[in-house]
């Protein structure tokens, strides 16, 4: 890739509604900055490019209709955190939610997703393209180089990066301008993959990965199927085992690699969609859905959708509301 603004960002920015804005807002005036049009949302997209290596994005902004997301993406390595979100991708399917990280993998493929209107998106991110982490590190680091997928695949979807996390909100409130600029954001990134690469050793060697056997494999499926079907029911790990016809342990290790989150993780994730689903589109009580949705607690319902999306169930209502 010859320039990533123009060949990732822009079109992509382009054809959601944004527009280049000279008016940065609170973010660094070395980076280039979006802005929705006016008609469509609110809110910016600003990124900051080095040469053919890598990026930094920063969204902050609100869609008043659905956005329908979908572009031809090159091959890069992407990571992000959300502070605010809700939608889902496709291709595999994914709900996209906060408070953890999210990895993206482009290899050349269609990249399709969703993202609901009027909640706000607030992430801050990093692309890293293959002249950095083939070209750029093989050549600094020939002996000790690995491929970096493998170590961005272990950590998606952890909850418990606390560094990484702190080292995104550095970046987003960082004003260095000049060569200063330069030298920051290029140690930042260095540092991020360095954070990512030892989090994902430490991870493997607490949970080695093994093949999963087809036999395994048509237990996992049993089992998110039961759950597709039972989530806003009390679900017990030891029927989910008899389901699988695995033991207690081998299922949740098996289950975690397969799909890249925990059973409760998995359960969550179908309880804040159906949520999200009653709060858009009835009247429900937030104790009513709550119910529904499988909580007796409507305050640790309203804590863990807000752990979610990054807005409390009244809020997320409120936001949604005004165009139904």
């Amino acid at each position: 890739m010859k320039d990533i603004l123009t060949e990732l960002h822009t079109p992509c920015l382009l054809q959601c509604g944004f527009y280049p804005d000279d008016d940065h807002g609170p973010y660094n005036r070395e980076g280039a900055c979006f802005s929705v049009l006016p008609e469509k949302g609110h809110g910016r997209y600003w990124t900051y490019t080095r040469d053919n290596l890598f990026s930094i994005s920063i969204q902050d902004f609100v869609f008043y209709e659905d956005l329908f997301l979908e572009f031809q993406q090159p091959k890069y390595l992407s990571f992000n955190y959300y502070d605010s979100v809700s939608g889902e991708e496709f291709n595999p399917y994914k709900r996209l939610s906060c408070g953890c990280i999210r990895v993206h993998i482009g290899y050349n493929n269609l990249y399709r997703a969703t993202y609901r209107k009027n909640i706000p998106i607030r992430s801050t991110a990093i692309e890293i393209m293959p002249e950095y982490y083939e070209d750029y590190l093989k050549s600094k680091y020939p002996v000790e180089y690995k491929d970096l997928r493998s170590s961005f695949i272990t950590v998606d979807g952890m909850t418990n990066f606390s560094e990484l996390v702190f080292l995104l909100r550095q970046i987003r409130n960082f004003q260095g301008t000049g060569i200063a600029a330069k030298l920051y954001y290029e140690g930042k990134v260095a540092e991020a993959v360095s954070l990512i690469v030892e989090k994902a050793k430490a991870h493997k060697k607490t949970y080695p990965t093994k093949s999963i056997s087809q036999q395994d494999l048509d237990g996992l499926t049993a089992v998110t199927a039961y759950i597709d079907d039972h989530f806003s029911s009390e679900i017990h790990l030891e029927d989910l085992a008899r389901i699988a016809c695995m033991g207690l342990t081998k299922l949740k290790c098996t289950f975690k690699q397969a799909y890249q989150c925990t059973i409760t993780e998995y359960i969550q994730n179908k309880r804040m969609n159906h949520a999200e689903q009653l709060l858009t589109s009835t009247d429900l009580h937030i104790n009513q859905i709550a119910h529904i949705v499988g909580y007796h607690n409507s305050s640790r319902f309203s804590e863990l959708f807000r752990k979610s999306t990054g807005l409390l169930p009244n809020e997320y209502r409120r936001f949604t509301v005004t165009t139904r």
